[in-house]
């Protein structure tokens, strides 16, 4: 399968697609900026260039200590590469819209450079990085089982606990469906709007280069190696980070949000199914596929998975909300099964059995991945 690049390859996701690669056979290489509010000192490499892999924790790895915003190191990179997986950047709802420019400088500025560096070495092989977040609201239904875009949730809704998404036509709750590929795109945050333009990047790229590309829009991601106590890590992740501090993970709205909650270590398989899929892909080809286990949980549900597995404090619903979040999201993951093969394995239960006790990724500041971080 020859030589991957993985952006951000000691990070989260990252590592653990260097460790589905490195089980396949291939030679890996990760790039990766180590920025010190992600990853904690005892992560940092020395020498600030190539040293032996124990940040990305096995010596088969070359690992270099790099921006991708710069084009030189991200040239260096590439030398001899076959496929490059795209894991950097930063990620989650943030903080608030002052976090807008790392997040266009990170994902967007940085795939671009990344993009221009494989068309001058000529590497035409991309797989990358993208979420459920380009969707916006996920797929609602009417009471007549017609397809309903709502609008974004209104303050003063979500201020009386009024959460569920409304027909405009009836003013009745809509009931929420699993999305596809095909549904409209309708980014509701600066998170959502930077993978976007990733994914405009990566098909204008294919189309002027004749490669090949994938994107891979991730639910729900959780698993060991998440970091902890930071707003940008995840639901899961702040949940187990509040039971490790003795206390009730405290979920917002009614705790009746869907979401698809996807293993890590299917997602890694899932990268991996996609390299594949590159190797004969005919040339300017792009394709996006949903990444979820295709099993529906609430927040709520998963709260108290993880309270239980954990023998910690049941969580607490606090009616809280963030209006840049949307209500109901659920892939079908239909097209990454019937064209690639892929689905997820690991059982939610056993998968949140697992999570309660499995290490995390020590805290380092609160600013989020950015250049080749975790997602």
């Amino acid at each position: 399968m020859g030589t991957v690049l993985v952006t951000g390859g000691a990070g989260f996701i990252g590592s653990t697609v260097v460790e589905r690669a490195l089980e396949r056979g291939m030679t890996v290489r990760v790039i990766d900026s180590f920025r010190s509010d992600v990853h904690p000192e005892s992560e940092l490499p020395d020498d600030g260039g190539r040293q032996a892999a124990e940040a990305a924790g096995d010596a088969r790895v070359e690992v270099i200590r790099g921006d991708i915003r710069d084009l030189e190191t991200v040239r260096d990179a590439l030398q001899g590469v076959d496929v490059v997986c795209h894991q950097a950047g930063k990620v989650g709802l943030g903080v608030d819209f002052s976090d807008a420019p790392d997040y266009v400088s990170s994902n967007d500025y940085g795939t671009a450079v990344l993009l221009r560096a494989m068309g001058d070495e000529g590497v035409k092989r991309l797989v990358y990085a993208s979420s459920m977040v380009v969707y916006g609201e996920g797929r609602y239904r009417d009471a007549a089982g017609h397809d309903v875009r709502p609008a974004p949730r209104r303050v003063d809704d979500l201020e009386s606990g009024r959460f569920e998404p409304i027909d405009p036509a009836t003013g009745l709750p809509l009931e929420p469906a699993l999305i596809a590929e095909d549904s409209a795109l309708d980014p509701r945050n600066v998170y959502a709007t930077s993978k976007l333009a990733m994914e405009y990047l990566a098909a204008s790229w294919a189309r002027s280069t004749g490669g090949s590309a994938v994107g891979l829009r991730y639910h729900n991601v959780y698993g060991p190696g998440m970091p902890q106590n930071t707003p940008y890590a995840g639901v899961a992740s702040l949940f187990r980070s509040a039971l490790e501090r003795g206390e009730a993970p405290r979920v917002f709205e009614d705790g009746g949000q869907r979401r698809d909650f996807v293993h890590v270590r299917d997602v890694a398989a899932a990268n991996l199914a996609a390299i594949e899929w590159t190797e004969d892909a005919p040339a300017g080809r792009t394709r996006v596929f949903n990444v979820g286990s295709g099993v529906v949980h609430t927040i709520g549900d998963m709260a108290e998975a993880l309270s239980r597995a954990f023998g910690g404090p049941a969580p607490i619903v606090t009616g809280e909300y963030r209006l840049g979040d949307v209500r109901h999201i659920t892939a079908s993951s239909a097209r990454i099964r019937d064209e690639l093969g892929w689905q997820a394995e690991v059982d939610f239960e056993a998968g949140m059995r697992e999570f309660a006790s499995a290490p995390l990724r020590a805290a380092a500041g609160t600013a989020g991945a950015t250049a080749a971080g975790i997602r």
